[in-house]
């Protein structure tokens, strides 16, 4: 079978189990988890053999005319190089991975079937933005996912925050994608082609006629799939779906096809350098904002979500310095660990309740209570903290390293202003990002108080599925740099990847300061805290464990009363923050700014136009329907059936008629 023939199978081959999930849903129940694992999981293997095939050598490029378009063609193309493959095989694992960990996190769900069949949607949905070699085929699959997102993150729908967090998601997601059409279409007018070769060679001798302008319209649809400032509201709402839902979302998927995108269109956006300045300024804000949101954050998710949008603020800073295998490696790298960190905490979230942190501080015996949580999660947490030797620390100094290169100025066409700005605010939020892992784990796993209430062991399948994904945050980044290994520049463009002294010395002792600042925020306020039960802070002492966990899971809110908004001493983010932490919990009121700016001012017309509606345009056709109608009853009275009244009536209508006659005379 050819390489080509493989790589179609791969996006094929789940969706064919979501179709075949949705119409065997019901009639055939015990086919239903079968349908979503085994298509999935034979696409990761398929992939995995695409990449093996691949490897490193010349691109593969493949395509068939779909439709003759009048002006510029649109074809079926695959393309396949070492970035591709590379991505596919992580979405395929990490998708197999969620599919395996849902069938014991959703199995009392009645609406496993449809909610299966919509994650092997998205996960085709990805393939195909993946292997596509043609932006419009690309854009097919980059709505997909738009709209499979809407409805998995909206699954517990008979929640408000659920079906408030899928419309926010979707709507903020729109509103970046279209300028970001209108993009697309500039650069095939300019191009000629909505093939992706020929965009990349336009673009390297210089036959864009408007760079900027379509860097920038395509920047506005990357900054709403992958969650950049301005438009990065929606991703920690997005929260509300299932704890795997959030797992495929950060790791493999939606949030990584912005990145995807900018790293396949690079000469696009280098061709310009105001486009790269805006993207530097953009991640810059998104690294730093993020990280202080992150530290001040009392959902577990939402510390990992506002997590997600830091390490993508690291990509799209290492695409700003004009170095795509950086972005791409730290993508990898961090798909690994993030779906890891996600379905870790849907099993502390089972094991304690709740999703807060307060109160998981409070518990005593978490770390007891999920054991393998506990582990994988620290070495997600180190990953990401990016101490070595995980594969966080090799990713992430890559990052700082084509920083510290660019900003130099020896990156071509890339200002050193935008390479200072890179590193700085990378090395900055290094130091956050320490401090909200060490704090994530310190509140999680090593709290104090009562024991909690036993709901019996997690199913051995999400533990397997969090030791399987621990392998690769240990030792992807170690592997992936050993040239008698794997050699991945040698599957980019060649680029250099392995850490500099300078950037390794400043990562590293940065993220210490980190670490250990939190650690000792955390022992201080601690031993002031005094041994208050759970109660204390608002629990319902007569609350059933088994419904308060059920609400926590399915709600997605805290359960034990108002605990984000007490004031927990041991809380290390508090006393970091300190005033500024109301405003980082809160997200720096971005969604204040936005509902006033937008969002009120829309209702306002929307209710002007229903008034002029209902109030000026329905009088008008009211009294047009009422004349006729008064003139009919008048008619209708005037038809009396007697013979005499109408001689009477034309006798005097021809009386009037003679003397209008001589008066006009």
């Amino acid at each position: 079978m050819t390489l080509t023939t493989l790589a179609a199978l791969v996006p094929i081959l789940p969706f064919l189990g979501a179709a075949a999930g949705l119409l065997l849903g019901r009639r055939a129940p015990g086919f239903v988890r079968p349908l979503a694992v085994l298509p999935t999981a034979a696409a990761f293997v398929l992939a995995a053999v695409v990449a093996v095939r691949q490897g490193s050598g010349a691109p593969t490029d493949a395509a068939t005319r779909l439709t003759p378009t009048g002006s510029v063609p649109i074809d079926l193309a695959l393309h396949l190089d070492g970035f591709a493959v590379l991505i596919a095989v992580l979405v395929g694992l990490v998708a197999t991975c969620v599919q395996l960990y849902s069938t014991a996190y959703l199995r009392d769900d009645p609406r496993y079937p449809s909610y299966a069949a919509l994650v092997s949607l998205f996960t085709a949905a990805m393939f195909l933005v993946v292997y596509s070699g043609d932006l419009m085929v690309l854009l097919v699959g980059w709505e997909i996912m738009g709209i499979c997102s809407y409805f998995l993150v909206g699954h517990y729908w008979e929640t408000e925050v659920a079906r408030a967090a899928s419309m926010k998601a979707f709507l903020v997601t729109k509103l970046g994608d279209v300028p970001f059409i209108i993009g697309v279409f500039a650069l095939a007018t300019d191009a000629g082609t909505f093939r992706i070769n020929g965009i990349l060679t336009a673009a390297t001798h210089g036959q864009l006629n408007h760079p900027t302008l379509i860097a920038l319209l395509l920047l506005a649809g990357v900054a709403g799939k992958s969650a950049q400032f301005p438009l990065h509201t929606w991703l920690p709402d997005a929260m509300a779906g299932p704890t795997p839902v959030s797992a495929l979302i950060h790791a493999a998927t939606m949030v990584a096809a912005g990145i995807y995108l900018v790293a396949r269109l690079l000469p696009v956006f280098t061709s310009s350098a105001a486009a790269l300045v805006v993207l530097a300024v953009m991640a810059a804000v998104t690294m730093i904002g993020s990280g202080l949101a992150a530290l001040a954050q009392d959902d577990i998710k939402r510390v990992l979500a506002y997590s997600t949008i830091g390490q993508l603020g690291y990509m799209a800073g290492a695409l700003a310095v004009g170095d795509r295998s950086a972005a791409v490696f730290h993508l990898l790298s961090h798909g690994a660990f993030k779906a890891l960190l996600f379905l870790g905490a849907g099993v502390v979230i089972h094991a304690a309740g709740t999703n807060s942190l307060s109160a998981m501080s409070r518990m005593g015996d978490l770390g007891k209570r999920a054991p393998d949580a506990m582990w994988t999660m620290g070495i997600a947490l180190a990953a990401l903290a990016a101490l070595p030797p995980f594969s966080g620390f090799f990713s992430k100094e890559s990052v700082l390293r084509a920083a510290e290169h660019a900003s130099g100025g020896h990156t071509d066409g890339v200002p050193s202003a935008v390479g200072w700005t890179v590193l700085a605010a990378g090395l900055i939020t290094a130091v956050l990002t320490a401090g909200y892992a060490t704090r994530l784990f310190l509140l999680a796993f090593r709290g104090s108080g009562p024991r909690v209430t036993d709901h019996g062991r997690e199913p051995a399948i999400m533990n397997a599925v969090l030791w399987v994904l621990a392998v690769p945050s240990v030792a992807f980044g170690m592997i992936a740099l050993v040239p008698s290994v794997f050699d991945l520049p040698k599957w980019f463009d060649g680029t250099e990847l392995t850490p500099t002294l300078l950037t390794s010395v400043l990562g590293i002792g940065l993220a210490l300061v980190g670490v250990l600042v939190t650690y000792g925020a955390w022992t201080a306020g601690a031993a002031r805290r005094s041994a208050a039960p759970l109660g204390a802070i608002g629990a319902d002492p007569g609350a059933d464990p088994a419904e308060a966990e059920a609400t926590a899971i399915a709600a997605h809110t805290a359960v034990y009363g108002d605990i984000a908004s007490s004031d927990d001493p041991a809380d290390p983010g508090r006393l970091l923050l300190g005033r500024l932490h109301r405003h980082a919990a809160s997200g720096f009121h971005l969604d204040a700014v936005y509902t006033a700016l937008f969002v009120r001012p829309v209702l306002a017309a929307a209710n002007l136009v229903r008034f002029l509606d209902r109030e000026v345009v329905e009088t008008y056709v009211r009294g047009a329907g009422a004349a006729p109608r008064l003139l009919g009853a008048a008619v209708r009275r005037a038809q009396t059936g007697n013979v005499q009244t109408y001689l009477s009536a034309l006798l005097a209508g021809a009386v009037v008629l003679a003397v209008l006659v001589a008066v006009g005379a």
